[in-house]
């Protein structure tokens, strides 16, 4: 139900670009506290901004751009990358998926000598070439919500034909039941198969992802090797058993 209403009312704000919450309301059969509620989530998720009485889409509607999302809690993202380093060896063949989390990650890996990096980020994949990193794209097409990060049954069919030693990867929401979630599905197949090809899995957790919500699920952090994260988590998570935790 939260889900439906949500998209919803990002079709109607596609399609008027500004709606009052009571229009909204209207529109899509439902109260406008709960209207509220939904427009809420979809400010987290970046895709549209509140204004006093409504609500319109961000930019052109699209997901924020790679540059936008790169800049939320630099400080953060950067201590996470430089605790991920410490899991990382020359020789290393690494998944990165296209967040931006990983992007910070790619920005020390000249550091080690024979790694080997395979993404499906675009602007990740950009930077490796910079720095001089052997690095390999999962080709795909150019994801149409969010334009940063190749997906489809092509990428997805290269990375079930590799293999990795650690996988880095990052998503939209890690819930205090353990559940990892992400607003993107197509982005999720691909994680998918990049855990599945992986020795190590290693969920890169910035102070962002917690307390919101995602609608399709990736995985549950029983199913990761590592979270690396700002601070210590385990007073966050519900759950009894959990991976190891590495915070700086």
């Amino acid at each position: 139900m939260k889900e439906n209403q949500e998209k919803e009312l990002y079709s109607v704000l596609k399609q008027k670009e500004y709606a009052t919450i009571d229009e909204l309301a209207t529109a899509i059969y439902a109260s406008p506290s709960t209207v509220r509620r939904r427009l809420t989530e979809l400010e987290k998720k970046g895709l549209v901004t509140r204004t006093h009485g409504g609500a319109q889409l961000t930019a052109d509607g699209q997901f924020p751009s790679f540059s936008i999302r790169s800049r939320v809690n630099i400080a953060g993202k950067k201590r996470i990358a430089l605790s991920a380093l410490k899991l990382i060896k020359n020789g290393d063949i690494l998944f990165l998926d296209g967040s931006t989390s990983a992007f910070f990650i790619a920005e020390y890996l000249k550091e080690f000598s024979g790694i080997k990096v395979i993404t499906n980020g675009i602007d990740t994949l950009s930077l490796l070439s910079k720095n001089g990193v052997d690095a390999y794209s999962t080709g795909g097409r150019i994801s149409e919500q969010n334009r940063s990060v190749l997906v489809g049954a092509y990428a997805e069919h290269v990375v079930e034909n590799l293999q990795a030693d650690l996988l880095f990867f990052s998503a939209q929401s890690v819930q205090e039941n353990g559940g990892v979630y992400d607003c993107f599905e197509e982005e999720n197949l691909i994680r998918k198969r990049m855990m599945a090809q992986s020795t190590k899995r290693v969920l890169l957790c910035d102070d962002t992802k917690l307390h919101r919500t995602s609608p399709f699920k990736l995985c549950n952090v029983q199913n990761v090797d590592y979270i690396v994260c700002e601070r210590d988590l385990k007073e966050y998570f519900s759950v009894s058993e959990l991976p190891e935790i590495i915070f700086d």
